[in-house]
């Protein structure tokens, strides 16, 4: 069973910036895709970003793009969100997740197992 610990978060003035980390237990890390999803309160989970096994391929949501950047560093077993240009509106806890399978998803049912999140609070 792989763990996830995510880590990063924090408060940050609007236009600022944060770095979120991911970093994963386990051996199969680097044949698995990972992603990023984010939870406002009193909203459902929202997809932000996913990276396939090798980081070739990447997808980032529409309200993301131009301003956040999905990575890894298969050596290290951790995945990143560089989060720039941060907005009110980003305020949410952010999970990581991975699934069984070289390439990356939008569906949270596709991922298997989740860090316990980080908290990214962006104020006005």
């Amino acid at each position: 069973q792989v763990q996830l610990v995510e880590s990063g978060g924090g408060l940050v003035q609007a236009g600022g910036s944060l770095r979120l980390s991911c970093a994963a237990s386990g051996r199969t890390f680097s044949r698995n895709a990972m992603g990023w999803f984010r939870q406002a309160p009193g909203k459902e989970r929202e997809f932000v970003a996913t990276i396939n096994w090798s980081g070739g391929s990447t997808v980032l949501a529409d309200s993301v793009k131009g301003r956040f950047t999905i990575s890894r560093d298969n050596a290290k077993n951790t995945v990143y969100l560089q989060m720039n240009s941060l907005k009110p509106e980003d305020t949410a806890v952010y999970y990581c997740a991975i699934r069984t399978g070289y390439s990356g998803s939008l569906y949270y049912t596709d991922y298997g197992s989740w860090g316990q999140g980080t908290q990214v609070t962006v104020s006005s």
